[in-house]
């Protein structure tokens, strides 16, 4: 899974978390893979919790282009507090954030096709569409941080 291949790279670059390039963001890789988890964490979670009798699929325009396409652009969209870290972040707190998605994303196949999380710019995302965007996402940070490690 696509997925499990972006958490094992993010957390490959945990003993660079310290570091930062004003060039590409101001942020630090800490940062960037600590958001990046968490938004994993948060939509699977609310699929677990969503009823799927409740999905209903509508047309976006913003949705279709970025799953379309694959492609999130930088600096367009301020992440939602949710999925914002306002403690300090360590290696031991990114650490247990990639051991608990490790064993919610596992749930991710069970789940029903209709198991949804209601997206800010997107609205409701049903299973396939959700994890094809924790994809999209998680690799946008991912360019990110090679980015700012280049």
């Amino acid at each position: 899974m696509l997925l499990q291949k972006q958490i094992a790279e993010l957390e490959s670059y945990i003993p660079r978390m310290e570091q930062v390039n004003s060039k590409v963001t101001h942020s630090t890789v800490g940062w960037q893979i600590d958001h990046s988890l968490r938004v994993i964490y948060g939509v699977s979670q609310q699929m677990e919790i969503s009823n799927p009798n409740e999905f209903e699929s509508k047309f976006n325009f913003t949705k279709l282009i970025i799953m379309t396409t694959g492609y999130i652009p930088r600096g367009k969209a301020k992440a939602p507090k949710a999925v914002r870290n306002e403690n300090p972040i360590t290696e031991e707190s990114i650490r247990d954030l990639v051991e608990k998605i490790k064993e919610q994303i596992l749930k991710l196949n069970t789940l029903d096709k209709n198991a949804h999380f209601e997206h800010p710019y997107f609205g409701k995302l049903n299973k396939k569409e959700a994890i094809r965007f924790l994809g999209i996402h998680t690799g946008h940070h991912l360019k990110i941080i090679r980015d700012m490690l280049n």
